[in-house]
């Protein structure tokens, strides 16, 4: 709740600024958003493609789709990325894979999603080299302590391995299982495409969305730099544990488009439309589906 009372207390000191993305929202292209709405449904069928390719077997073409749509409404409930996990931990197991497999399933899709997300972000940096002014985004003197807390957190983690046997011997097990599952996917080429090319056409769809959205508020910036903006957002944010990313994805990309050369009052405009498309009117429905999968059996 404390991350969500902070983003309260930023849009009441901001809340001219929010005043006036609202007002710019009557004057969205509707064509535009209707095509910007096509991209996030297609991100459900993207995640779909990417769950099956990180299991061997064959999963419920209809129910596998459906469970990823409900699961962006139980990603509301709990913090970073939790509660789409949860479901598909749980219908994974329904569909007969055991606890182990599914846990490792779960974690090869973790990764190949952030590899993408990453690589993704990394050739767009590339190709656009001027898209994001980071010094815009850093507050001087934080680059020091952001590298300090990045290389601490793996001496921790190390160091907790190395005192407790017990949690050592669970992790090695399921570094085991998880393994040998990584190595039964990529033995399958449909399989190893499905995985690798959903982890791609996932954010490469979101930063669609977002670039269609722009354009339907005028917002002059270049696609490629949109794009950049979005996905260097997203990553940043994804160390923020709120539901959803609510309030952190909002402020997080706000600040990105401003660091793009969007105006203030155009990119709030913008976060706000993209925000409502793929999150708060799916919600509903959303968590609807996620009711008659849970009635149904089905997670």
């Amino acid at each position: 709740m404390l991350p969500l009372l902070l983003v309260g207390v930023v849009a009441v000191r901001h809340r001219s600024v929010l005043a006036a993305g609202f007002g710019q929202l009557a004057t969205a292209r509707w064509p535009w958003l209707l095509a910007a709405a096509l991209a996030t449904c297609l991100t459900w069928v993207a995640a779909a493609f990417t769950r099956q390719g990180a299991v061997v077997e064959r999963l419920p073409r209809r129910r596998l789709l459906a469970t990823q749509f409900a699961a962006g409404a139980a990603n509301h409930l709990l913090p970073t990325g939790l509660g789409a996990s949860a479901v598909n931990l749980r219908f994974l197991t329904v569909c007969g894979l055991p606890l182990a497999r599914s846990s490792a399933a779960l974690a090869l899709y973790l990764l190949a999603e952030s590899v993408g997300r990453l690589a993704l972000l990394g050739a767009l940096l590339i190709a656009f080299p001027d898209a994001l002014r980071l010094g815009t985004l850093l507050p001087e003197g934080a680059v020091g302590p952001l590298l300090m807390v990045a290389a601490a957190v793996p001496v921790v983690a190390a160091g907790v391995l190395a005192l407790s046997s017990r949690l050592r011997g669970a992790v090695v097990s399921f570094l085991r299982t998880a393994l040998g599952e990584a190595r039964s996917v990529h033995a399958r080429p449909a399989r190893a495409l499905a995985l690798w090319g959903g982890a791609l056409a996932f954010p490469a769809l979101q930063a669609s969305a977002l670039v269609l959205v722009g354009r339907s508020l005028g917002l002059t910036l270049p696609a490629g730099h949109l794009a950049v903006a979005y996905l260097a957002a997203t990553v940043a944010v994804a160390l923020v544990p709120t539901p959803g990313g609510i309030g952190s994805v909002e402020a997080a990309l706000v600040v990105a488009l401003v660091a793009a050369g969007g105006p203030a009052a155009a990119a709030t405009a913008v976060v706000l439309a993209f925000r409502l498309l793929t999150v708060w009117l799916p919600l509903l429905p959303g968590a609807l589906t996620l009711a008659a999968l849970v009635r149904a059996r089905v997670i």
